[in-house]
């Protein structure tokens, strides 16, 4: 009997990836608030694990090992997306620092939350295998 960590974890080390690269990018927001002209970026997390279910709409047929994957095809290197900012600045920088602050204390908490879950994935495994 084989045992494949890809499906004994599920989705749980997407999210984890997911959340660790999302919460980068919010960081990255947060210290670039008073930049002129930046714009601030986050990822569609839900999105994303749509695509990283296979659920992402047409997938493309890759025939040789030559080809190139389209970009944000991968669960760790999704595409970021620039936000559209409810009250712009006027040097052009795109980033709310209120909400910024919000998203990223949500996603820390969702980091915290997936860490967790994948932790205890790898306490029942540990458990299942001591049994036998």
């Amino acid at each position: 009997m084989t045992l494949s960590l890809d499906k004994a974890l599920g989705p749980a080390a997407d999210a984890l990836q997911l959340h660790e690269r999302r919460t980068q990018l919010l960081a990255e927001n947060i210290a670039n608030a008073d930049t002129p002209n930046y714009k601030a970026r986050d990822l569609d997390f839900r999105a994303a694990m749509r695509q990283a279910a296979g659920d992402g709409g047409l997938a493309l047929n890759r025939t040789s090992a030559g080809h190139l994957t389209p970009p944000g095809s991968s669960v760790g290197n999704p595409t970021p997306q620039y936000r559209v900012p409810a009250n712009p600045s006027l040097d052009g920088n795109t980033v709310e620092l209120d909400q910024e602050r919000g998203r990223f204390a949500e996603s820390t908490v969702n980091y915290q939350a997936s860490l967790q879950f994948l932790g205890s994935r790898f306490t029942g495994l540990i458990n299942a295998l001591r049994r036998e």
